[in-house]
Order: C-alpha cells, then structure tokens, then sequence
C-alpha cells in the first residue's frame, strides 16, 4: 500500500530544521533509522532516550507531508499521560495540530477501542451508555446485589466466601468461540455457568449491561465479537488508518494486542510500535506464553542512548534489564548513586539523610523545578512482622496521604513552583503550576484540562479567571490552610467549566483540592537558612514516565513478603550477575527497581538495612557507588 505523503517528508533538512526548533540533537544513526522508516517496526527505547519527543518529531514531518483528506494517522498509547504528551508536542506547530482533528485519531487503545468497535456495536443494540469505569461499574454491581431480590441465591454464595463480592464487582465479559460470555475476575468462574448462582451472575452483569454500565475490559470482549460478526468493519478500519503508531508498548496487554492484530495485522497497513518492554511492570509475562506479535519482535531497532543520566546510572540499568538485555549509554549528566545504610533503630532517619545528601550533590535551581522523590515498591505493610517493610514504615505520615496522592503532588509541585519566582521566571513557575493541577485533575477526577495555551484570555470566560488564579497560587502561601482553601474554592468553581463536566461529575474533584501540611517540617531541614526540602513520596509504579533530579528508592518487602526488593536486587548487582537469570520473584522486583532507578538525572540512592547488605558494601563502593550511614535521630 502506497502511504498518502509526500516523498519527501522525511527529508533530511526538513528533520534537522524541525529539530533544531525544538532543541532536539540527531546525532545517532537509530534515530535517523526511525525518523525516516515508513516500513512496520518495532522499537526498543531505554529509558531517557528520547523516544517521546523522536515520535513527536516525527507525527509533525508526517503531518507536513500528509496528502489525504479521508485517511489519516493512527496514534494509540497505553495511557492518557502518554496520550497527552504526545499531543502536547504536537500542539506547537500548525501542522502537528492538524493530526488532533478528523480524519487522524489520537488517543488510548481503549479509546479506540471504544470508539469505533465497541460502543457503535452497543449502540446498534439500542443500549445507552452511561459510563465504561471499573470503579462506577463494581460499585453498581455491589449495589445491585446487596438491593435487588432477584439475586438472592448469589448473595448468599458471595457471602460463605472470602472473594465472594469480588467476583460480583470483577465479573467481566470474554468472547470465547465466537460468543460473549461472563468471567470472573481471574479468567474463571467457581461455578458453572448454569447453576443458580451462575444463572444470576450472568443475568446481572446482563442487567448492568442494559442499564449502559461497563467494565473497560468488556468493551475488547464487544469489539471482537463486533469483528467476528462483521469482518468488513476491521478493512474498512484499517484502510481509514494506513499509518498507525503505538507507543508505550511494553504495558500493551495480550487482551489488547489480540484486537490491535485482527484490525491491523493484516498486510497493507504500517504499523510502527515503541516502547520499552524492560518497564512492562503493569502487564505479567510469566504466567503464560507470549502472543507471536508480541512487543518487540527480536529483529527491533534499538534506542539505547540515554541522555537522562550519565554512564554510572546507565550502567547500573543495564544491568537491570529483565525482559531484553539491553546495553545502554549514559549520554547525561555524570550522576551519583549512593547507599544510605541504616540500622533498625535508624528508619526515621533515612528520609533526612536522602534530603541532606540531595542538597550536597544536586543544583538548587533543579530541586525548584522538580522536587526529590521517594519511590517504594511497596506502601502500606502486608501480613508479614518485618521492619522496614513499606514506605510507611519510613514515613508514618504517609498513611493519612495514600489515598490523597492527587491532592499532595498538586501543593508539592505549587510549592516548588514558587521557588522559581526568586529568579524571575514566571512564565515557567506559571506552566508547571498548571501542569500539575491538569495532572491531579486527571487522577482525581478522570477528566482531562486542556494545554495552557489553549486556555481562553476573554474578559468574561472560565480562561482568564483560571489565569488569575495561577498567578494568586503562585503569590500566596500555600502552607497557610486558609489561604490554600480560599484559592481552592475559587478553583473549584473554574474547573467543572474547564473541562465542561456536569454537576453531577464536579463534587468528584473536592479530594484532590484539599490542604496536605509538607511531608517534611521545616524544622528537620538541615540548614536554618535554607529553603524547605519538600519531598514527594509515592510508589515506583506511580513515577513511570517521570524524570527526577533525586530519586530515593526505599528498601521493602517484595509482592509476596519474603525477601527485600534492594538487597536481593543491589547483591545481584554486587557479584556482576544479571538479574534476567534470578528467580522469577526476584526479576519482579529488580524490574520495578529499574523503573525507579531510571528516572533520576543527577542522584540515584537506595536505603538498604546494614546488616543485609554488609557482604556487598565493599563491591559496590568498587563501582564508584557513595555509602552513607544514617544515624539515629537524624
């Protein structure tokens, strides 16, 4: 199939000049491999690589070069953040904006999915939509259950077991032998389909589904049964899209892929796919064996320069690659790793410590931007009696704050952002600020902001009230409740506009505007003088896509609370054994430490236990690895 662009799209001088407008240096051969492919390809990226802004360079040559005005370019992602990156990048140059609009489609594989397979099948059936969340649908399924005389026989089975209310709210539909069917949330029912409890299971995830209530796994169980039913609607698709591009592979689950294969697979459209299947934390590839299209294919070009951090991080990372073997370069700043050792009677000290140590080796002007994390695999205790086992165990505080992690990156990030008003720069401090109400918006709410400059400046619109407002955040003390409060209320009354919600919908944003006091008092900082060091902790999982200018990694128990994530993983490490040949439990977790061991630029710690690391110290200060111990009290 002939591609709809121009010859010259991928130019060379065309790539160079758009580059250059972006502060983007082409200086390696597999970027320019990818650039001006227009064959289907997958590409394997480390982390900091710059694939984002590469995908993003080159969806604009592609739009400047498009020629048809009925077929376009497919863009899918993993997640909305993705989503939205890729569309922020594009949204600075007239041409890159021309892909956010008919006939290109840019969006989430369950945006796609929706859109086009499932809800047109649903709505040829005359159901009515009300929403597709798996949080709205459980918690109409409980109700349903706990209210509904009809269900009275699978009540009392839910409730002589222990996961009784879990396979109501997890009841999902699969299509199996080319029928929609209802599962259980681990792919099975513990009854037959056909006995009273299953008879009812099945009639009231029908129910809901009438009602226009769905989980968002039942929309690719729709889909494909919508494909098997009619075939011509996956060519008619694909001849729409010639052109797709899929990033952040690696978390593409095989219930996803499967569907993207029937609509894309066939021979005819160019499929492009990116990723970096070493940070497919959220998809699990050891319980069974792996799709033949699965991401990435052993003939995948590579990416492997990283210009996020230097060569001792790089090497660390490559050392931590579970899923492919990677070899990556450090092209960035010449970072730190240190070892924060601490004893039993040390833990509340070890936060401190990371703090004291970010203000000897990271510039004052970064931590104004962007705030040291604290990243745990783990961050409530399990059943286990060990100590340390989760962040809370560092960071007691934490507790009140799980649940409230929207709302706590929003003031961290307004505090931060007012650092950046010393040096004059409003502009950026404004920017950041923004970002990071968009970012808790969206986790709060589930609702998307538009990008800064496409707020409205009219005298009378929802734009420039939100203007005003930013400019108050910036100036007004954001330690103070009542002035938090006040800017809040205000703020709560500009958003629902913003992102045209109905009143229904608004009160749902009320979590993430609320006051959270520092993490860190002031009173622990370690200089009078000095600003507050205002910490974000959050989990590793959390953190994906994220670069940091410090990053600690708290020692915690693994999934099954047996052995600890940073010793099993640094003692690997320490003896020069990759870890894609350790015990699958602990590749689990060396592959969630590689997530949060990639995103800093200028320090890389981890808090590990004295006693447990003590054979490995001497190996890894031989690396040029700082070890620091962490006093009691401090």
């Amino acid at each position: 199939m002939t591609l709809p662009f121009a010859p010259d799209t991928f130019a060379k001088d065309k790539a160079e000049a758009l580059a250059a407008q972006r502060g983007l240096e082409l200086t390696h051969p597999q970027q320019w491999d990818f650039l001006q492919s227009a064959e289907s390809l997958d590409l394997q990226a480390a982390p900091g690589s710059g694939k984002t802004s590469l995908i993003g360079l080159k969806l604009t040559l592609l739009a400047q070069g498009w020629s048809s005005a009925t077929r376009g370019i497919c863009v899918l992602s993993h997640t909305n953040t993705a989503k939205d990156e890729i569309t922020h990048r594009l949204s600075d140059s007239p041409a890159g904006r021309r892909l956010l609009g008919f006939p290109h489609f840019i969006g989430t594989i369950q945006s796609f999915t929706n859109t086009f397979l499932a809800l047109p099948a649903l709505r040829s059936r005359g159901i009515d939509i009300q929403t597709v969340d798996d949080a709205a649908y459980e918690h109409a399924a409980l109700r349903l259950l706990d209210n509904h005389r009809g269900y009275f026989k699978l009540k009392a089975y839910t409730e002589r077991r222990r996961d009784g209310r879990d396979l109501v709210a997890g009841a999902h539909y699969i299509c199996d032998a080319g029928e929609v069917t209802v599962t259980g949330p681990t792919g099975t029912l513990p009854f037959k389909s056909t006995s009273p409890s299953g008879q009812q299971l099945i009639r009231l995830k029908n129910d809901l589904a009438d009602q226009g209530l769905f989980r968002y796994s039942d929309m690719f169980a729709i889909a494909e049964h919508h494909l098997l039913r009619h075939p011509d609607i996956a060519q008619a698709t694909a001849h729409r899209f010639p052109f797709v591009l899929l990033d952040e592979m690696q978390d593409t689950s095989d219930l996803q892929q499967h569907l993207l294969d029937q609509v894309f697979g066939k021979v005819g459209t160019v499929v492009q796919r990116a990723g970096d299947v070493n940070q497919g934390i959220f998809t699990d590839r050891t319980q069974a064996p792996l799709l033949p299209s699965a991401f990435p294919h052993s003939s995948a070009a590579q990416l492997p320069v990283s210009r996020r951090f230097g060569t001792q991080i790089a090497d660390l990372a490559s050392r931590l690659t579970v899923q492919r073997r990677q070899t990556i370069d450090g092209a960035g700043p010449q970072g730190t790793i240190a070892l924060l050792l601490f004893d039993d009677d040390c833990v509340p000290g070890v936060i401190p410590a990371f703090e004291r140590l970010t203000r000897e080796t990271v510039p004052d002007h970064l931590l104004a931007t962007a705030p040291p994390r604290i990243l745990a695999s783990r961050l409530v205790p399990g059943k286990a009696e060990a100590f340390p086992q989760s962040m809370t165990c560092y960071l007691p505080t934490f507790t009140s704050h799980t649940a409230a992690q929207p709302a706590l990156e929003l003031i961290t990030t307004v505090r931060a952002a007012r650092a950046l008003l010393a040096t004059g720069d409003r502009r950026t401090a404004t920017v950041h600020t923004w970002d990071a109400v968009r970012r808790a918006f969206r986790q709060g709410s589930g609702n998307a902001l538009p990008a800064i400059q496409r707020i409205e400046r009219r005298a009378d619109s929802a734009g420039l009230q939100m203007r005003v407002l930013l400019y108050d955040l910036l100036s007004a003390d954001t330690d103070d409740p009542a002035q938090w409060n006040a800017l809040m209320g205000r703020l709560r009354g500009v958003l629902p506009q913003l992102a045209d919600l109905s009143p229904l919908t608004a009160p749902r944003i009320d979590d993430l505007l609320r006051h959270i006091p520092p993490l860190v008092p002031r009173t622990e900082a370690v200089v009078e003088e000095a600003a507050p060091m205002m910490s974000v902790a959050t989990s590793i999982q959390r953190a994906k896509g994220e670069t940091h200018a410090a990053t600690l990694i708290l020692e915690c128990l693994d999934s099954r609370g047996r052995k600890y994530d940073v010793h099993e993983t640094l003692a690997l490490v320490a003896q020069s054994k990759y870890v894609a040949d350790a015990p699958i439990t602990v590749r689990k977790a060396a592959q969630l430490l590689f997530v949060g061991a990639t995103r800093p630029t200028h320090l890389l710690a981890f808090a590990a236990h004295r006693t447990r690391i003590a054979p490995h110290i001497e190996a890894l200060q031989a690396r040029g690895w700082l070890v620091r111990s962490v006093a009691p009290g401090r």
